[in-house]
């Protein structure tokens, strides 16, 4: 029998989540407090429902998604963890930097294997891009940097760094294989007196890997690009454009620098579209590898990753 997955939450964003695993054939139950929600939601996808938490872990399911708004994650969480439960959290992680750092914890003692959901590290383009890095095609990592502006749409009550950034730190950490060692924000403050418009944030990772991050709602066109920069290529994909991966084997050949005065071979080379398949969208690969990662630790989008990023938007809101 496959394995059976228990998802906390019936809104919008937690039904994508039951429609999915029920296309996959891996909804065992769904949790919420609203019965009319839950009613509507079992006439769709015909699997159990709970109005109770305490009652669907009873039942024993292989494994929980959390989709509740975000202030809830951190008591549902701990309630889940510490039971030694498999458990993904989606995005935040929670609302502070403490209550992630406990939910690691609480998984540490009890073996619980816990994911955070970062759903662009489970986009197959982003995927690509890390299988190259880690085949050796870009040889050492020089820089990365990270692009996600456009015209809007402007928050009131968080930063456009805590709106945005969230994605590209995650997908750097993730090309990294770490969280940087430091990382410096410049703000920009336009429109409202305390939430920034613009940041340009400096990352330092280890094995001097640098990469930078711009992040702006207030810009004339939208643009999404990543960029990675080798000692034996570069590698960069535009979200925005024709969302293809493209690879070039640039680089710059020092052998010709035999005296002074003499300047080093700029290697040029044509880019190439590199295929990438999208017969799955993210959200379904990421949920596959959950369900194969509950009797198993997940090797990345880890409780320890969303504890990371929850601790870098703590420090960049004191920045």
């Amino acid at each position: 029998m496959s394995k059976q997955i228990c998802v906390i939450g019936g809104g919008r964003w937690g039904e994508n989540h039951i429609r999915t695993l029920h296309e996959m054939g891996n909804l065992g139950a769904v949790v919420d407090l609203n019965a009319p929600r839950l009613r509507e939601l079992k006439t769709k996808y015909g699997m159990e429902t709970f109005t109770d938490l305490d009652e669907a872990i009873a039942r024993g399911y292989d494994g929980y998604v959390v989709a509740t708004s975000a202030e809830t994650h951190y008591a549902i969480g701990k309630k889940l963890l510490a039971l030694g439960l498999p458990t993904l959290i989606e995005k935040p992680m929670t609302l502070h930097m403490e209550e992630s750092r406990e939910l690691v914890e609480i998984a540490e003692r009890t073996g619980a294997n816990f994911m955070v959901a970062h759903i662009l590290l489970f986009h197959p383009a982003i995927n690509k891009i890390k299988e190259l890095i880690d085949s050796g095609a870009v040889g050492e990592i020089y820089y990365m940097y990270s692009t996600r502006i456009k015209f809007g749409v402007v928050r009131t009550e968080e930063n456009v760094f805590e709106s945005f950034a969230p994605h590209d730190l995650a997908t750097l950490n993730y090309f990294a294989g770490c969280p940087a060692d430091s990382m410096v924000l410049h703000q920009g403050y336009f429109l409202q007196k305390d939430i920034c418009d613009y940041v340009l944030a400096y990352l330092e990772y280890p094995n001097n890997v640098k990469a930078h991050i711009q992040v702006s709602w207030l810009h004339p066109f939208k643009e999404q690009r990543v960029v990675v920069v080798g000692s034996r290529g570069m590698l960069w994909f535009d979200d925005a454009g024709d969302k293809q991966v493209r690879f070039s084997g640039k680089t710059v050949d020092f052998s010709t620098v035999t005296k002074s005065g003499d300047l080093p071979r700029m290697v040029d080379a044509e880019a190439e579209i590199v295929p990438v398949d999208y017969s799955q969208l993210p959200l379904e690969r990421e949920l596959r590898y959950f369900v194969a990662h509950t009797d198993c630790k997940p090797e990345y989008s880890t409780g320890a990753d969303g504890y990371a990023l929850v601790k870098a938007l703590a420090e960049s809101r004191r920045a």
